[in-house]
């Protein structure tokens, strides 16, 4: 009887032992917790097939992306995912295979008319590699952790800039460029390419004043990789898409905005991740972090200084005032 109890035991511990190394070897998804910047490679017929070169989004080394993959609960893991165009896509599951240690994840088509996207990744010395299929295209892509962007002493800001000038100096002209200064003011009639500041920019207070026409649309992109929506939004309807917002993260506190054809101003701050935005006088937005780059960006290298992007290639707009005033520490 002895023996049998004795054995028994062992039995026991040698099971408790197994679990529990199961348990640690098994894969719960915290190497992949967190925010992600992406760059997604795409050469080659692919380019001209998807449309790209034809919006002016990129060259050949790529295009930005953007990815948060978190908890839902004790073990599902979900996310939200940003491409070269449109807002966070949210990820319903992102499903782990053991057998290869591999996730993969599937979200649905946002403004273009494809199938399901599918993504596939692995996870090694911190980084993320994998693929996502795109309309029957194989794009690869690599990731890296965002940076926390964090600012431990407040910014000393330096002297005011004048962004407008008759010959457009201080901008980046692309070849299918419609902007143009009349009489002071930098107009775009109809839809073209983006400006680009051929200065970049760490923290930074911006002042500006635009109108639009009704319908319109338009926007400007602080380092290049957070867009601040301008657009005829529909009248007391305040969205993370919509006027006064950052463009699929941040939805303004109320709707400030005036009636097309009239003059508004925006002063925005960005210090680190956080951003300040005032509407016609109306803090519709006060020191919020922004999680990531937004569909639009210029690149995913969150860590680095970046241009001021205005979007021209949606809708009519103008600007009769862009001061920047960066901060000199």
């Amino acid at each position: 009887m002895k023996i049998i109890r004795n054995t028994l035991l062992l039995l026991a511990l040698n099971l408790g032992v197994c679990a529990s190394a199961l348990a640690q070897s098994s894969n719960d998804g915290s190497e992949v917790i967190g925010r992600w910047d992406l760059t997604i490679v795409i050469e080659g017929d692919d380019l001209e097939d998807l449309g790209l070169f034809r919006h002016g989004l990129m060259d050949a080394a790529g295009f930005p992306g953007w990815l948060e993959i978190k908890r839902s609960g004790f073990s599902t893991l979900v996310g939200y995912y940003v491409g070269y165009e449109g807002s966070a896509r949210p990820i319903s599951e992102i499903h782990y295979s053991a057998k290869d240690g591999k996730y993969h994840f599937t979200i649905p088509p946002q403004w273009m008319d494809i199938e399901d996207i599918y993504f596939e990744f692995t996870l090694k010395d911190n980084k993320l590699s994998g693929y996502k299929m795109l309309d029957g295209h194989k794009l690869e892509w690599t990731g890296v952790r965002a940076p926390s962007l964090i600012r431990e002493k407040p910014p000393v800001w330096g002297n005011p800039k004048n962004l407008l000038d008759d010959n457009l100096s201080r901008w980046i002209v692309p070849e299918n460029n419609k902007f143009r200064m009349v009489d002071g003011v930098l107009v775009n009639t109809e839809a073209g390419g983006n400006l680009v500041t051929n200065e970049k920019f760490d923290d930074f207070k911006l002042s500006v004043e635009f109108r639009y026409p009704e319908g319109s649309n338009s926007g400007i992109y602080l380092r290049g990789r957070y867009e601040v929506q301008i657009e005829d939004s529909p009248v007391n309807k305040t969205s993370n898409v919509s006027i006064g917002g950052v463009y699929g993260f941040i939805e303004p506190a109320v709707y400030a905005a005036k009636k097309p054809g009239e003059w508004q101003t925006y002063e925005i701050t960005l210090v680190g991740r956080h951003v300040t935005i005032v509407h016609n006088g109306i803090e519709v937005i006060s020191n919020r972090p922004i999680p990531g780059i937004t569909g639009g960006s210029l690149d995913s290298n969150e860590g680095n200084p970046g241009p001021i992007q205005v979007q021209g290639d949606h809708g009519p707009v103008e600007f009769r005032k862009f001061v920047i005033t960066p901060a000199v520490n």
